[in-house]
């Protein structure tokens, strides 16, 4: 299982960002997806999830309404689109997989800040 991440930066609040993650080594269409984030000294924490199919997902609180995931099965990509970011949502994004563990990517850096 391989899952590369995508598009972090920096950006000024209010701005936007859309986040990828490649996957590969397992049947993508099967299995749900999800984001995660962990700002500096804090606990990773589940910001958005996805069905398999793509036909139900889930947001954090602090998140409903400003982003959205998605996933394209044909290109075996799950996306995070983030709107009106804070300050706040400065964290390093992770995609994840739950396939008899936990599998995680690398991460992408996202700073909110002008």
């Amino acid at each position: 299982v391989q899952l590369v991440e995508s598009g972090g930066g920096l950006v000024q609040p209010g701005g936007s960002l859309r986040l990828s993650c490649a996957a590969s080594g397992f049947a993508f269409s099967s299995y749900a997806m999800r984001w995660y984030r962990q700002a500096p000294g804090k606990e990773r924490e589940l910001v958005a999830a996805i069905t398999s199919v793509g036909d139900s997902t889930n947001y954090a609180d602090s998140v409903k309404g400003r982003f959205t995931i998605s996933r394209d099965n044909a290109k075996n990509t799950v996306y995070l689109q983030m709107n009106s970011l804070k300050p706040e949502d400065t964290a390093v994004y992770y995609c994840n997989v739950f396939k008899l563990r936990a599998y995680w990517g690398q991460g992408t850096q996202v700073t909110v800040s002008s």
